[in-house]
């Protein structure tokens, strides 16, 4: 994400991207992976969990909004190829109804809720960035 967030600033884009750093039950700022160790390792998580989780959704939103676009970063996982996240669709939705372009650094991956990535219409990149200056012309 960090090295595409690069790319993009050398287009002159500015970017914004979900947060990195998590506060935890002691105040501390945590990594975005420490956070995802500790919550898959609690099982039953406590409150600050689900606040940290919260906090960082709305707060992305609100970049969401501020902004003329979004970029999905779709890799493979779980040998899916492209696969969008759920809570990356969540983000989809909102870009979508904020009339905001929706671009895809790859094509859309065959899930579930395919058609529903269909119906946003969504710029497919094929990994060039250039494309984004073009469609937003």
């Amino acid at each position: 994400m960090l090295n595409t967030k690069n790319e993009l600033e050398i287009l002159w884009h500015e970017v914004f991207i979900p947060l990195w750093k998590i506060v935890n039950w002691n105040w501390e700022e945590i990594t975005a992976e420490e956070y995802y160790t500790i919550r898959k390792d609690t099982g039953n998580c406590e409150d600050w969990v689900w606040d940290s989780k919260k906090n960082a959704i709305l707060t992305h939103f609100d970049k969401i909004s501020n902004s003329d676009s979004i970029i999905v970063l779709n890799y493979e996982k779980n040998n899916i190829n492209w696969y969008i996240w759920a809570n990356t669709l969540l983000e989809m939705w909102l870009a979508l109804y904020l009339k905001k372009k929706i671009f895809l650094l790859n094509d859309i991956p065959e899930l579930s809720y395919k058609e529903e990535i269909l119906w946003m219409k969504p710029i497919i990149l094929n990994w060039d960035l250039l494309k984004i200056k073009k469609e937003s012309l």
